[in-house]
């Protein structure tokens, strides 16, 4: 049984790191953006590597996406700039309805400003009063002859300020869920700013008044809404498992050159006790979890359908490792690990909203939970 990667994404690796390595210069202040740092967004579009989340058809690499690239590319932003990370994987998670079911207008309007970044989508599920259960939206889709209208409010929307179109999740009048595609400059969209958060991100709180559409609008079938949401998740959900293992292996790598040069007591940090098991604990968690977030995004991208669980898995996994390993770095690290905007207090701040977004831990926990008892005779 080969472990390794093929030689097609160690490539891919090797580019995401080279890309990561070149945006060191302008990541500190990227990541204290709650809009879009001009320069990242350049520095992304000029890597092309959002042509790795639409399909070659449209410009992107390969006939499907890869889950397994995809993860392989956050890792390596993620442990450089967590605004990098955020950019380039909101292109594939804003877009892949529009990949799986769109019409051919839709896709051809679409994918190729995608794949180049000139178009930053956004999917809008999140409400002021719906978090992860979806089925409470209070988005509504109503038919109108020919035409399509959506009413309703998104809230926490990542990208949501600087979306050129929204992939809206809703609900029709006999109670079916079901998505729209929302160009941001159509009437009756308006958008303000959501709360800053502990770890500045791109966010948006978007109001649907009466936003009359033509029905080819419509993503998919009425009543595909939760199937295409599902598809999504089932697809990149795994890749928020990649960011995490990238950001804590960036924490250890700060952790381990602390302690190797910092002198307390006669030598080393790492040379003492303690330090030595929290690093040798740190380095088999991050292993651990790259294993399984590998294993579950090979199984997304042979099956994404039957992949969601791994997915799950992984992304729990690797989230709530994450937050462990760093918590640990910064105590190793003692009063440098808490300075402001130093590597790792900003690795600390980030660590924490990954065990919320795309499925909080304890919503994941009762799915995975849900599918062993089911499955187990």
């Amino acid at each position: 049984m080969d472990f390794d990667l093929d030689p097609g994404h160690i490539a891919i690796q090797k580019e995401a790191r080279s890309f990561a390595e070149s945006i060191s210069h302008i990541a500190a202040e990227a990541d204290e953006c709650s809009g879009v740092h001009a320069g990242m967004l350049a520095a992304l579009r000029a890597s092309r590597l959002g042509s790795l989340v639409v399909p070659k058809e449209f410009g992107g690499r390969t006939d499907r996406i890869d889950p397994l690239a995809i993860c392989i590319v956050r890792e390596a932003l993620m442990a450089a700039s967590a605004h990098a990370d955020s950019l380039f994987a909101l292109q594939g998670i804003g877009s892949y309805a529009i990949t799986a079911v769109g019409s051919s207008e839709q896709r051809t309007n679409w994918l190729p400003r995608v794949a180049t970044m000139e178009a930053l989508p956004a999917l809008a599920l999140t409400e002021p009063d719906v978090g992860s259960d979806l089925k409470q939206v209070g988005t509504r889709i109503v038919a109108d002859g020919d035409r399509v209208r959506v009413t309703g409010a998104k809230s926490f929307i990542s990208n949501g300020a600087s979306a050129a179109f929204f992939e809206v999740f809703g609900k029709e009048s006999d109670g079916r869920f079901s998505m729209v595609l929302v160009p941001a400059d159509a009437p009756g969209v308006s958008v303000t700013a959501s709360p800053d958060l502990i770890a500045p991100h791109v966010l948006g709180e978007i109001q649907f008044k009466d936003v009359s559409l033509p029905a080819s609008a419509r993503l998919g079938s009425p009543g595909q809404g939760m199937d295409l949401v599902l598809a999504t998740l089932g697809v990149f959900r795994v890749s928020v498992a990649g960011a995490a293992v990238g950001l804590a292996q960036a924490a250890l790598e700060e952790a381990v050159r602390h302690t190797r040069t910092r002198v307390q007591f006669g030598r080393p940090l790492a040379k003492l006790g303690p330090v030595a098991q929290m690093l040798a604990d740190c380095w088999a968690e991050v292993e651990m979890a790259r294993l399984l977030t590998y294993r579950a995004a090979f199984i997304a991208s042979t099956d994404p359908a039957s992949a969601l669980n791994h997915s799950s898995m992984a992304k729990l996994a690797a989230t709530e490792m994450a937050s462990r390993v760093v918590d640990r770095c910064v105590q190793m690290m003692g009063r440098f690990g808490l300075i402001r905007n130093s590597k790792i207090e900003r690795l600390y701040r980030q660590a924490r909203p990954m065990r919320i977004y795309e499925g909080a831990s304890e919503v994941l926990r009762l799915g995975i939970a849900r599918t062993l008892t089911e499955t187990i005779p």
